[in-house]
């Protein structure tokens, strides 16, 4: 297994200090695991999309105004 150095802020440390019993590298390589298998996920569910990134573009700007006037609406 290879180290990796990561690097938190201080209070966070502290916040971490607070639970001496937690085994803070399998936390992180899990939170890491995780993260690969979304991406990886992604990755593959990209690589068989038929859109083109025009078409990805004008879907996440309808997609970001119909969630807007969701919202204004429930004002």
């Amino acid at each position: 297994m290879v180290s990796v150095t990561l690097s938190v802020p201080e209070d966070l440390k502290k916040k971490m200090d607070e639970f001496p019993e937690m085994n803070w590298s399998e936390v992180a390589r899990g939170a890491i695991r995780e993260k690969v298998i979304k991406l990886e996920f992604l990755k593959n569910f990209a690589s068989k999309s038929e859109l083109t990134e025009e078409d990805a573009l004008r879907l996440g700007k309808e997609v970001s105004k119909a969630v807007a006037k969701r919202f204004k609406e429930m004002k």
